[in-house]
C-alpha cells in the first residue's frame, strides 16, 4: 500500500461495510466532492438501483445529479460519452453485465477512442458500474462475465474488486480517472465472501477484515494488483469470486498456493504475476467466463512468455464452461472447489 493510501486511512474512522455499502459509499464520496460528478442508469434514481447500491443518493443530492434512464444501454453509454467529452465526470450504471451489448459501439468506438481520436483535446472519463458473475442462479442473461471483451478494446480500463475495502477505493478512482473505466461487481459477492460452497451458510463482510472501510476519501491504484494469500508451493491467478473459491481449494488441498487477485483485469500488473510465478515454478489460471478466448488464455500466454524457464510443470487452466449459462446446473458451470483443488493437485504432481 501506497504511504498516501496509508495516511488517507490513518485519518479516518473504518466501519463495516457490505460491497453494496462501499459502492454507495464512493459514489456519495464523490458527489459531495466534485459538483462534475452526476449518475444515472436505469432504475438508480428514485428505487436506488436493483441491488440498492444508489440507495438514498438521490434523495440526498438531487434528480439533476442522480437520476434515471430509459432502458437504452446505448443511449445510456452515449449520454456518457458527450458529458464527458464536455467536462462532467458520469458514473453510469448498466443494469447487469450481460445487458452491454447494444451499447458495444458507443463503448468501443466513441469511448474508447475519444483521447486517441481528438488527439488529446477529449477525454472520455466516465466510469460504466456493470453487475457480473453467476452464483444466484440468474440464468443466461443475468449471469456473464464479459470481462475478456473489454480487455481487447485499447483505451478501455477494466477492473473487478472483490472485496468492500477495494470496490470502494477502486471506484473512487475510477471516477477520478481520465479514462473510460469498466468497472466490472461480481454480484455474488455483495453481501459478502463466496467460496462456491452453495449449500453452506453465507458469510456476511461484517466479520471479514476486508469488511472494514474508511468512511471518508481514499482511492488505490488502478493498475496494481494485490497478494491476496501468500504461498510458496504454486501461483493461482484470479479475480473476482474466483479468489474465495481458490482460497477454499488451497485449504481443502493443504496446497501451499500464493493467490493473486488481479483487481485490475487490465492495465495489467504482469511484475506481480512474474515475480510469483518465478518463485513457485507452478501456475494455476482461473475464471469464471467461458474458457474459449476467456481472459485465461492471454494469462497463460503471458506467464509462458515470461516464466517458461521457471515453470516446473504445465500452466493448469479452471474456468467456465463453453455454453450459455445454464440455470438448473449452474453449480455444474460454476468453477467450484472441487474443480479448482483438482487443478491445484494437478500442477503439483507434474
Amino acid at each position: 500500500m501506497m504511504e498516501q493510501e496509508k495516511r488517507q486511512e490513518n485519518e479516518q474512522r473504518s466501519v463495516p461495510m457490505t460491497m453494496i455499502q462501499a459502492l454507495r459509499s464512493a459514489m456519495d464520496v464523490m458527489l459531495a466532492r466534485d459538483p462534475d460528478v452526476v449518475i444515472f442508469g436505469q432504475d438508480v434514481g428514485y428505487f436506488g438501483g436493483v441491488f440498492r447500491c444508489t440507495d438514498g443518493l438521490q434523495k440526498k443530492y438531487g434528480d439533476q445529479r442522480v437520476f434515471d434512464a430509459p432502458i437504452s444501454e446505448g443511449g445510456i453509454v452515449g449520454v456518457a460519452v458527450g458529458m464527458g467529452a464536455y467536462g462532467l465526470r458520469p458514473v453510469a450504471e448498466i443494469q447487469f453485465a450481460d445487458y452491454f451489448y447494444p451499447a458495444s459501439d458507443q463503448i468501443v468506438s466513441e469511448a474508447a477512442r475519444l483521447r486517441y481520436r481528438s488527439a488529446g483535446d477529449f477525454t472520455a472519463p466516465l466510469t460504466l458500474r456493470m453487475p457480473c458473475g453467476g452464483g444466484i442462479y440468474g440464468g443466461q442473461t443475468h449471469s456473464q462475465s464479459p470481462e475478456a471483451l473489454f480487455t481487447h478494446v485499447c483505451g478501455l480500463r477494466t477492473l473487478m474488486p472483490t472485496n468492500p475495502y477495494d470496490a470502494k477505493g477502486l471506484l473512487i478512482a475510477a471516477i477520478e480517472c481520465d479514462d473510460p473505466v469498466i468497472f466490472l461487481e461480481p454480484k455474488r459477492l455483495y453481501n459478502g465472501p463466496f467460496d462456491g460452497h452453495h449449500d453452506r451458510p453465507s458469510t456476511p463482510w461484517s466479520s471479514h477484515p476486508l469488511g472494514l472501510v474508511p468512511e471518508g476519501y481514499y482511492s488505490l491504484p488502478l493498475d496494481q494488483a494485490t497478494i491476496f494469500r501468500p504461498g510458496r508451493d504454486l501461483t493461482v491467478i484470479t479475480y473476482g469470486t474466483m479468489v474465495y473459491v481458490a482460497e477454499a481449494a488451497a485449504k481443502e488441498t493443504g496446497i501451499d498456493a500464493e493467490i493473486i487477485d488481479l483487481r485490475s483485469i487490465w492495465p495489467l500488473d504482469l511484475a506481480a504475476i512474474v515475480n510469483s510465478v518465478k518463485k513457485t515454478g507452478r501456475c494455476v489460471v482461473l475464471h469464471e467466463a467461458t474458457r474459449t478466448s476467456g481472459f485465461g488464455a492471454e494469462l497463460v500466454a503471458l506467464v509462458q512468455e515470461h516464466c517458461f524457464y521457471h515453470l516446473e510443470a504445465p500452466i493448469e487452466r479452471v474456468t467456465g464452461w463453453d455454453t450459455p449459462y445454464p440455470h438448473a446446473q449452474e453449480w455444474d458451470y460454476f468453477p467450484g472447489p472441487a474443480r479448482v483443488a483438482a487443478a491445484l493437485q494437478r500442477a503439483m504432481e507434474k
